[in-house]
C-alpha cells in the first residue's frame, strides 16, 4: 500500500486519521421493557436486537411500549441514527432510515448520533461490519458476564479510521450498491422458491390438465386418474451402509448422510441416479444424486424404481412430508415399512418426465440465483475489507453519493 501508516488498529492510508467514537459520537442507550410498560397510554413503536441486521433494518414485526411525551425526544430515531446491538449478535450495526414515521428502541441497543459532519454513518455502519466480520478487531469485546453483551463504555473507546468525508461516502455508496445486488438475489431466490411450491402443488394435484380443462366439481384431484397403490408397488426403499470416518479412503464418490454430502469416499456402492431420505437426523429430507454414490446409515435409499424416472420419484417424494412418520422416541428415526405402506398416487411415465423436467427447470434458475448471489456475499466481503484498509480507493472516481446523504 502507497503512502500507508501502521496504526494501533492496522494499517491505513497516511490522509486517514485514527478516531474514537466518544470523541465523535453521542450515545444513548434505549428504554428498559418491563411488564409494566407493556401497556399504557402512550404505546408506540421499538426496535430489538432481533430488527437489527448488519447494514438493515427489519420492520415487519415491531413491538410496542409505553414511551411517555418526556422520554420521547431523547429517545426518538432520527434518519441516519446508528445502531449498534448490544447483546446477541454483539455488534451488529444498522442505520435508522425513517422505515416507519415514529419510532424508538429498547435498551438492549445502543444509539450513535455523529457529533460533526465529517463522519458519514453508512460509511461507519460498514466500518462496524469489518471490524466486527472481517477483521476480526473487536472480537471479545464483549462483558463477559452470564450473557455477553457490549457495554456503552467499551463501545466508545472503540478506535476506527476516519478517510476524508467524501471519500467515506464513495466508499459506502459502492457498498451499498453491492448490497442491494444481493438483496435483488435475494428476492428472486424467494420468488423462484414460492413458484416451484405453487407448481408442485399444483402438478401433484392436478397433473398436466390445464384450468380450462378442469371441470369445476373435479378440482378435488384431476390426478385421481394416476394409478394408485402402496408407495413400495412403486420403488422399494434400503437403509443405508454404515462406514465411519476412519473407514473413508479420500476420493470422489459423495457419501450421502440424512442433510446431504457428508464426505467423499474412494468406492461406491450404489450406481448413480439415485434417490436417498434422511433416515434418522434430518428425517424425510431427500437427496437427488446424479453420480455413483455411497448412502450412509442414517438414510434410507430407493434400490428398485421399477421403471419410474428417478428424477420424478426426488420431487413426488418431498410431497410426501415423510417427517411426520417419525417412529423414533428420542431420537426421530424413519421406518422403511411406515413409508412403503404409504398409499400414493403415479402418473405413466411419459407425465413423469414433463413433470420432472418442469420442476427441474426452476430448480436450475433458482440454483442459478444462489450462485449468483453466494458470488455478490464473496465480492462484498472483498470490497469490504479492502476498501476499509484503503487496499482499494475510490476517492478519484465519480460516484453519485446521494443516497447515503444525511440531511
Amino acid at each position: 500500500m502507497c503512502s500507508s501508516q501502521q496504526t494501533e488498529i492496522g494499517r491505513f492510508p497516511k490522509e486517514w486519521r485514527l478516531a474514537k467514537i466518544d470523541d465523535n459520537f453521542s450515545l444513548q442507550q434505549g428504554k428498559s421493557l418491563s411488564a409494566k410498560e407493556r401497556t399504557g397510554e402512550h404505546l408506540k413503536p421499538f426496535l430489538r436486537t432481533a430488527n437489527v441486521f448488519w447494514g438493515q433494518i427489519d420492520v415487519q414485526t415491531v413491538d410496542e411500549m409505553d414511551i411517555p411525551p418526556k422520554d420521547r425526544e431523547r429517545l426518538a430515531l432520527r434518519y441516519g441514527d446508528v445502531l449498534v446491538c448490544e447483546g446477541g449478535d454483539i455488534g451488529r450495526t444498522a442505520i435508522w432510515k425513517d422505515e416507519l414515521k415514529e419510532c424508538y428502541y429498547q435498551n438492549h441497543l445502543h444509539r450513535l448520533r455523529p457529533k460533526n459532519d465529517s463522519i458519514n454513518p453508512f460509511f461507519f455502519v460498514r466500518w462496524m461490519e469489518a471490524g466486527f466480520r472481517t477483521l476480526n478487531l473487536y472480537a471479545g469485546s464483549g462483558n463477559r458476564t452470564t450473557i455477553p453483551n457490549l457495554s456503552s463504555s467499551r463501545l466508545k473507546e472503540f478506535k476506527f479510521p476516519l478517510p476524508p468525508v467524501l471519500e467515506q461516502k464513495k466508499i459506502a455508496t459502492v457498498l451499498s450498491k453491492l448490497q442491494r445486488a444481493i438483496e435483488v438475489q435475494d428476492m428472486l431466490i424467494q420468488s423462484m422458491s414460492n413458484l416451484k411450491q405453487s407448481a408442485m402443488n399444483y402438478l401433484f394435484t392436478y397433473g398436466l390438465v390445464t384450468g380450462e380443462d378442469i371441470q369445476k366439481e373435479e378440482r378435488s384431484r384431476v390426478a385421481k386418474y394416476w394409478k394408485t397403490s402402496r408407495l413400495d408397488e412403486f420403488i422399494r426403499l434400503q437403509r443405508g451402509f454404515d462406514i465411519t470416518k476412519r473407514q473413508q479412503i479420500n476420493g470422489r464418490v459423495p457419501v450421502i448422510s440424512s442433510s446431504g454430502i457428508h464426505s467423499h469416499h474412494a468406492t461406491a456402492m450404489v450406481k448413480g441416479p439415485g434417490v436417498v431420505i434422511g433416515r434418522k437426523g434430518s428425517l424425510g429430507t431427500v437427496h437427488f444424486v446424479e453420480e455413483d454414490f455411497w448412502p450412509h446409515d442414517t438414510t434410507l435409499w430407493v434400490t428398485d424404481f421399477k421403471g419410474n424416472k428417478p428424477l420424478f420419484i426426488y420431487y413426488f417424494l418431498q410431497t410426501l412430508r415423510l417427517q411426520k412418520l417419525d417412529t423414533g422416541t428420542s431420537n426421530p428415526t424413519l421406518n422403511r415399512n411406515a413409508v412403503h405402506a404409504l398409499e400414493v398416487s403415479l402418473p405413466d411415465i411419459p407425465v413423469q418426465t414433463e413433470i420432472a423436467n418442469i420442476l427441474q427447470t426452476i430448480d436450475k434458475k433458482l440454483e442459478a440465483h444462489e450462485s449468483q448471489k453466494a458470488s455478490l456475499e464473496n465480492l462484498f466481503k472483498t470490497a469490504l475489507n479492502r476498501l476499509m484498509t484503503g487496499q482499494v480507493r475510490v476517492k478519484d472516481l465519480d460516484i453519485d453519493t446521494s443516497e447515503v446523504e444525511v440531511a
